[in-house]
C-alpha cells in the first residue's frame, strides 16, 4: 500500500465525521470513486448514479467539514486515524461485518481512530472479548481480572469496552500482568468516557490501544455503544461473557459474537445472583460454551489447533491445503453463505473458492443447498 498524502487523509477523516456508523452508503461510494472524490461530491451534494444513498446519509452534517481540527486533536494525544488503505487496517477481523447475513445489521466502519503504541491489525488474531455487566459483583470483577491476567499469560490481547464493571476489571488485569488490551469506545477518541475511567483510559493509550469510529469530540450515546459492541466481537477470536444480568448490554456483544460466527463462552455464577442470570441463559440455550478457566478460553479460540493443555485432538481439517482450509474458516458455524461472499470473507478468488469447495464437498466437510454452502454437521 501506498502512503497516504494530506488531501487523501483529510477527506477520510471528512467522511468519518459527516456519516454516522455504521455508513455502508458513504463506505460503497469510497469503494466506487475513492476517498477524495466521495468527499467532494458529498460536499457538493452530486453523488454518481447508484449512490444516493450517500448522500441522504450525510444530510445533516456534510455542510461542517472538522477534518483539520479532528486530525489536529488526534496528532496532540498521540492518535491516528486509521482507514483501508493503511497497512495497520485489520481487514481480516473485520471483513466478517460486511457478509450480507450481518451487513445489513451493521456493515464494517469506514475508517478507525485509533490511540496507542501497537499496532492494531496484529492484535486481534488471537484476542479474546471479556465483556460483562456495569453493574458488577466482586466475584464477577474478581474471576474477570484473573480470567485477562491469565489470557496475557497465554499472549493474548484483551478487548473490551472500556465501561465499568467487568470491562474495567479486564482492563486493569491486563495491565497489571503486563500484557495487551483495547478498549474499544463508543465516544471520540480524545474523550475520557466514563469519567471514572479517565486514569484507566490514559494507561491504556500509553500501553495498548484505544480505539473508537467517531470522531473527535463525539459525545458518548446509547446506540453508539450498541453500534460499539460489532466491533468488540469483531476484533476478537472469541467473545466471553464474565457477568450478565437479565438485561445487559454484554448481551448485545454476545449476540454479534453469534452473528459473527466468533466461539462464545460465558462464566457461571451463583445460582441466586442476578448479575448472573444472563450469563446463565446463555449457557442454557446453548448459545454459549461454559467457561470456567483460562484454559477453557484458549479452547474457544485455539488458533493453531492447540490450546493451553498441550496438543488438541486431530480435525477433519488437519493437514487441507491452504485454500481449503481458509474456505472452511471462513464458513461461520451455524450459517450459510454464497460463493462471493466466501470469496470475500477467505480472501480468495472465487474460482479458487470454487474448487476449494469442490473438493471439500468430497469429503465430506460441506453442504450446499440453492447455491449456498454452509459446514456440514
Amino acid at each position: 500500500m501506498t502512503e497516504m498524502n494530506d488531501a487523501e487523509r483529510k477527506a477520510w477523516a471528512y467522511l468519518a465525521a459527516v456519516a454516522e456508523p455504521p455508513s455502508a452508503s458513504v463506505i460503497a461510494l469510497v469503494s466506487a470513486v475513492g476517498a477524495v472524490d466521495a468527499a467532494a461530491a458529498v460536499r457538493d451534494r452530486k453523488a454518481p448514479a447508484g449512490h444516493l444513498a450517500a448522500l441522504a446519509a450525510t444530510e445533516a452534517r456534510y455542510a461542517r467539514d472538522t477534518s483539520d481540527h479532528d486530525l489536529d486533536t488526534a496528532d496532540r494525544i498521540g492518535a491516528r486515524l486509521v482507514t483501508p488503505d493503511d497497512e495497520e487496517w485489520p481487514g481480516w477481523s473485520l471483513s466478517v461485518l460486511d457478509r450480507a447475513s450481518t451487513a445489513a445489521r451493521g456493515g464494517g466502519p469506514l475508517a478507525l481512530w485509533v490511540r496507542g503504541p501497537r499496532t492494531l491489525a496484529s492484535t486481534s488474531d488471537t484476542a479474546v472479548a471479556l465483556v460483562g455487566s456495569r453493574a458488577a459483583s466482586s466475584y464477577g470483577e474478581y474471576v474477570a481480572g484473573q480470567l485477562a491476567a491469565g489470557l496475557v499469560g497465554q499472549g493474548r490481547a484483551v478487548v473490551s469496552g472500556g465501561a465499568y464493571g467487568i470491562d474495567g476489571a479486564a482492563h486493569r488485569g491486563s495491565l497489571a500482568a503486563g500484557g495487551l488490551t483495547v478498549a474499544v469506545l463508543a465516544c471520540g477518541i480524545d474523550r475520557d468516557y466514563p469519567t471514572g475511567h479517565a486514569r484507566l483510559l490514559h494507561e491504556i493509550a500509553a500501553r495498548g490501544l484505544i480505539v473508537s469510529e467517531y470522531a473527535p469530540g463525539t459525545t458518548a450515546a446509547k446506540h453508539r455503544f450498541l453500534t460499539r459492541n460489532r466491533l468488540v466481537a469483531a476484533l476478537s477470536g472469541a467473545t466471553v461473557v464474565v457477568e450478565a444480568g437479565r438485561r445487559s448490554g454484554a448481551a448485545n456483544t454476545a449476540a454479534w459474537a453469534t452473528r459473527l460466527g466468533r466461539p462464545l463462552g460465558a462464566v457461571p455464577g451463583a445460582v441466586t445472583s442476578a448479575t448472573s442470570v444472563g450469563a446463565h441463559a446463555m449457557i442454557a440455550d446453548g448459545q454459549a460454551t461454559l467457561v470456567a478457566d483460562v484454559d477453557g478460553i484458549a479452547s474457544l479460540v485455539a488458533p493453531d489447533g492447540e490450546d493451553a493443555r498441550g496438543t488438541a485432538p486431530a480435525r477433519d481439517t488437519d493437514g487441507l491445503p491452504t485454500d481449503q482450509f481458509r474456505v472452511v474458516e471462513a464458513l461461520p458455524a451455524h450459517e450459510s453463505m454464497s460463493i462471493d461472499e466466501i470469496s470475500f470473507s477467505a480472501g480468495i478468488a472465487v474460482d479458487a473458492v470454487r474448487r476449494a469447495l469442490a473438493a471439500l464437498d468430497v469429503v465430506g466437510l460441506v453442504d450446499e443447498d440453492g447455491g449456498l454452502w454452509r459446514l456440514r454437521r
